[in-house]
């Protein structure tokens, strides 16, 4: 990886989404909310729909995508980072660290000096990567999705003010 850039994606970029949600879902169904079984049914609408704002980034190396990550504004001041997801061949490789800093980059630009996140028990590769960026653990805990016994913790941070 050489050239490898972080761009914002636009709804024309609906089907490259689909792939790559697809195979974050497909590859780590543990660290999602969502399932790989729901999402495949989702129509070009609903896609485009997800993309009606530049929220959602992709990494990639000429035409080769090794990452997505997503932030969502949830109030005045505050936004979550969702969505998270490096491509195995990228894992260990600065692609994690590019997308985090695309995603607080436009947090700041957006007014959202407060960026929480959800990480999946046991993900001390997802814990240390966030570290590295300000996280900290909130010690709010929740189950992954409703109902199983699989836990997430909360990370929050903070950009100083100035």
């Amino acid at each position: 990886m050489t050239t490898l850039s972080v761009r914002p994606l636009a709804a024309e970029d609906w089907a490259l989404y689909r792939t790559v949600r697809l195979a974050a879902l497909a590859d780590a169904p543990e660290a999602f909310g969502s399932t790989w079984e729901l999402e495949q049914a989702f129509t070009e609408d609903r896609w485009r729909e997800r993309l009606a704002r530049p929220n959602q980034f992709v990494a990639q190396d000429g035409d080769r995508t090794y990452g997505l990550i997503g932030i969502v504004p949830v109030e005045a001041g505050r936004a979550e980072l969702v969505s998270m997801w490096v491509h195995p061949d990228g894992r260990g490789r600065g692609v994690g660290d590019l997308l985090v800093r695309a995603a607080l980059r436009w947090a700041k630009d957006h007014g959202c000096p407060r960026v929480e996140l959800r990480v999946a028990e046991e993900n001390d590769r997802a814990e240390r990567l966030y570290a590295r960026h300000g996280f900290q653990r909130t010690g709010r805990v929740q189950a992954v999705r409703p109902g199983e016994l699989r836990r997430e913790f909360a990370m929050a941070r903070t950009e100083p003010a100035g």
